[in-house]
C-alpha cells in the first residue's frame, strides 16, 4: 500500500513539473523587451493566447526618447497618435514545431509593420522576437527576458 502511494505521489509531482516545463516554454507570459543595440529595458509586454493565435499588448513603458507616455506619431490607421502603452504590437502569431510565426509585430518607434517569428530560449526564460520583411533570413532580433 505504501508504495502504491509513493508511486502516485511520485507520478503527481513528475507530471507536474512537466506541465510547468511547457507552460515555461511557451511565450505566452509578461516579458521585459530589451533593445538590440542599446541593451536597455524598454517596455514591458503581455502575450497572451486566443484561439491558438498569440497577441502582444504593451503594459507599461520604461525608457523612451518621447517621454514617459509616448504616443505612436508614425503609426498609419486607428493606432496614430494613440498611447504605446495599451496597444498591441504583435498579433496573428501560431505554433509552428518549437517556433511561433506568420503574425506581425509593429515597431512604434517607426510605425512600421513586420513579420514576426518567435522562439523561447534558455528553458523559457528568454524569447527571440525576430521582426522581418521578406524572407526570415534577413531582420532585426530582440531578446525578450520573462518577468516572474
Amino acid at each position: 500500500m505504501k508504495s502504491v502511494l509513493r508511486f502516485a505521489i511520485a507520478t503527481g509531482l513528475l507530471l507536474g513539473a512537466a506541465a510547468a516545463f511547457a507552460a515555461n516554454n511557451s511565450p505566452v507570459g509578461t516579458w521585459k523587451t530589451i533593445d538590440d543595440k542599446t541593451k536597455q529595458p524598454k517596455s514591458i509586454v503581455q502575450i497572451t493566447e486566443t484561439n491558438g493565435e498569440l497577441q502582444g499588448k504593451v503594459l507599461k513603458v520604461l525608457q523612451s526618447d518621447d517621454g514617459p507616455h509616448p504616443v505612436c506619431k508614425e503609426c498609419d490607421g486607428d493606432r496614430k497618435n494613440q498611447p504605446v502603452e495599451g496597444m498591441v504590437i504583435m498579433w496573428g502569431v501560431k505554433a509552428d514545431g518549437d517556433e511561433w510565426d506568420g503574425g506581425k509585430i509593429l515597431d512604434p518607434k517607426n510605425g512600421k509593420v513586420y513579420k514576426v517569428k518567435l522562439k523561447t530560449m534558455e528553458n523559457g526564460t528568454k524569447l527571440d522576437v525576430h521582426g522581418y520583411i521578406g524572407f526570415s533570413l534577413i531582420g532585426r532580433s530582440q531578446v525578450w527576458v520573462r518577468e516572474e
